[in-house]
């Protein structure tokens, strides 16, 4: 028998609904040794991160290690999209230890987690595997991450993957949340976002607002 298409998602797909966000660490004593990517690339990408999932009101966890101790503040790119959100802070390395993090994913209640944070093969290794262990789906925004060398993101990355972690990028995550452009509510705060924080993809947006009135949305 041959398999009938339909028009249908994948349930593997992220939707604004079936997930919850967890950024980690996003500080400036982390971006100082961080050498995998720029850190201007870095902090570019967490704003695109996080004022999709703001904009498309993904349930957002904030965490943050030894704010006032050590580490610094959170990057104002991230706490700008959440105004007057908490931020949990910590002293493990692994955030899936601190009891007031899992509280707050046990009070949101999805089962399918995205990640991103510095850096890679600490702060995002530990919670992915703890989480995959106890039977959370993970997923990891590659390059909204960094760690101290190339060699150490890379490794860390391939290790999450081999646990059954699926790696996405920033842009992406985006994307996959508007998924279609007929969605008119969301429509102006996709290509707003993408324009803004989407690179050479946003310089098209505006470029061709600009000069065609195109629109993606149409036919």
């Amino acid at each position: 028998m041959p398999i009938t298409a339909t028009p249908t998602p994948a349930k593997d797909l992220l939707s604004p609904t079936n997930h919850a966000l967890v950024l980690i660490d996003f500080q400036s004593q982390m971006a100082f040794a961080t050498k995998s990517i720029a850190p201007e690339l870095l902090r570019n990408n967490a704003a695109l991160v996080s004022n999709a999932a703001a904009g498309f009101a993904v349930p957002t966890v904030l965490t943050t290690v030894a704010e006032k101790s050590f580490s610094g503040p959170m990057f104002a790119e991230i706490t700008d999209a959440f105004p007057g959100q908490p931020l949990l802070d910590r002293t493990s390395m692994n955030t899936w230890e601190d009891a007031a993090v899992i509280e707050e994913v046990n009070r949101i209640g999805r089962d399918r987690l995205v990640f991103a944070g510095l850096w890679t093969s600490v702060c995002i290794v530990g919670p992915v595997l703890s989480a995959i262990e106890q039977g959370f789906e993970a997923y990891v925004i590659t390059d909204a991450s960094g760690d101290i060398s190339e060699e150490a993101h890379e490794r860390a990355v391939e290790r999450m993957i081999q646990a059954g972690a699926r790696p996405i990028t920033s842009l992406q995550y985006l994307l996959e949340l508007q998924r279609d452009w007929a969605r008119g509510e969301t429509y102006g705060l996709t290509t707003g976002i993408a324009a803004k924080w989407g690179g050479a993809y946003g310089l098209g947006i505006t470029y061709a607002k600009m000069m065609f009135g195109a629109s993606e949305g149409g036919h």
